[in-house]
């Protein structure tokens, strides 16, 4: 059977767990941030877990992961 190839993008915006879970960065954090509360840039700081059926989607572009 031949190597899968796993999907760049996918590698370098996500990370997987020791568990085996997703984790992902918290989109909006790249410009205009000034119009953006304090709390709210804290808020994106956090990675948040990729769930259900997103997940295991996902799960199929980082073959090696």
């Amino acid at each position: 059977m031949p190597k899968l190839k796993t999907n760049k993008g996918a590698r370098k915006r996500l990370k997987i767990t020791k568990n085996g879970k997703l984790m992902r960065y918290k989109p909006g954090r790249r410009h205009i941030l000034t119009s953006k509360s304090s709390k709210r840039k804290r808020k994106m700081r956090r990675c948040v877990e990729v769930l259900g059926m997103e997940a295991k989607i996902t799960k199929k572009l980082l073959p090696y992961g």
